[in-house]
């Protein structure tokens, strides 16, 4: 569940005039925050794997089944902005789907937090760092550090 500061930090990045699909329903507010900053946003709660909406998809995806989910990108050829851990990017299935794709990274400045369903959870801190990883978001490098 993502929170509304890991949206900010990387609006100036999105492009805008594109509809956004924020692919993963979650607690359903990672939509709304991206409305609030601004932008054209489809944000229901469908599944990922059957539907291809949208121009860009932005989402902050079930880590369960991220070999899926970039499975699934590769095969849409859409544009994305996903925010996963950055131990994604040392997995063989990562390296094997984008190895001649040009991708790019966005890194936070400090670990993430995260929201969670469970209302009773107290959160005591993210305990791995993680990244965005874009593909054909045209950033101005390669890797932008925040």
């Amino acid at each position: 569940m993502t929170q509304k500061s890991a949206w900010e930090e990387i609006a100036g990045f999105l492009p805008r005039g594109k509809t956004i699909w924020e692919c993963f329903w979650g607690d359903g507010k990672s939509g709304e925050y991206l409305r609030e900053l601004g932008f054209e946003v489809i944000h229901e709660p469908v599944d990922f794997f059957e539907n291809d909406l949208g121009d860009i998809l932005c989402s902050n995806p079930p880590y369960s089944c991220k070999k899926e989910v970039f499975t699934r990108l590769k095969e849409l050829q859409k544009p994305f902005v996903m925010l996963v851990p950055t131990s994604t990017l040392h997995t063989k299935y990562f390296k094997d789907l984008f190895s001649d794709a040009k991708i790019q990274l966005i890194i936070p400045a400090k670990k993430r937090q995260f929201d969670s369903l469970n209302k009773e959870h107290k959160p005591n801190g993210c305990s791995f760092h993680t990244c965005y990883v874009c593909y054909g978001i045209d950033l101005v490098k390669d890797v932008i550090f925040l």
